[in-house]
């Protein structure tokens, strides 16, 4: 059965050329032209990934993707821009967003992206998950969920994602590089922005106090490690 894809833009010559260059690569698509309808089509309908385009009429794309994140749709968002700004950048992974492209795009490039995002999703749902824990934290990948202290502690998927990893490899220093490609699965060009944003907000949700962290600490010239904090 191949994956279905929901195209998101209001510029029709873009929806057609990714549709035929989607379905000659063996995916099915659909297809929306404003915000709101995707929003409806991604509540009634089982998409593998959604491509979404960042300026929409009625609700742009970065609401599209709150919204989706904030109602619990976990699809898989590679979000496209005409702007080339990391503003944008950065929220729109902030919000849930797997990937980001710039327009102009080769439709090439456009598939080798959602491979690697559905390819990264597939192996992340084949996996036999067990929790990890490290001091009050206890982890919980299978239902993408955390607990401190007993508590759920509520994540962005990639923020969720990022802890997991570093959870994983706790111990070892992890570059920023590394961990684009570990979590991310993308080489962002040397742009580690994200990644201290996402272990920014991480520290807001795990750390006593985040300007003396005790489980994310920063290792100066090299990157992050996590460890068990001192008892």
């Amino acid at each position: 059965m191949s994956q279905k894809i929901l195209i998101v833009d209001d510029e029709k010559p873009i929806v057609t050329l990714l549709k035929y260059n989607l379905e000659k690569s063996g995916f099915t698509t659909d297809e929306a032209y404003n915000g709101a309808e995707a929003v409806q089509k991604a509540e009634t309908n089982d998409y593998d990934l959604i491509v979404l385009d960042l300026m929409l009429p009625e609700m742009d794309g970065i609401e599209v993707c709150k919204y989706l994140r904030n109602n619990k749709i976990e699809t898989p968002i590679l979000m496209l821009t005409a702007k080339d700004e990391e503003f944008d950048k950065v929220l729109g992974l902030e919000l849930g967003a797997d990937d980001y492209l710039t327009k102009p795009f080769s439709p090439k490039e456009v598939i080798a992206r959602i491979k690697a995002i559905l390819r990264r999703t597939t192996k992340a749902n084949q996996n036999s998950f067990s929790s990890i824990s490290v001091g009050n934290i206890t982890i919980f990948p299978e239902r993408y969920e955390a607990e401190m202290d007993g508590k759920v502690v509520t994540f962005t998927r990639k923020e969720f994602e990022l802890l997991y990893f570093l959870a994983k490899n706790k111990g070892k220093v992890i570059s920023r590089d590394q961990l684009l490609s570990g979590v991310w699965d993308y080489d962002f060009v040397g742009d580690t922005r994200i990644v201290d944003v996402h272990i920014s907000h991480l520290r807001d949700k795990i750390e006593p106090d985040t300007k003396k962290p005790i489980y994310i600490k920063t290792i100066r010239g090299l990157g992050y490690k996590m460890e068990e904090p001192a008892r």
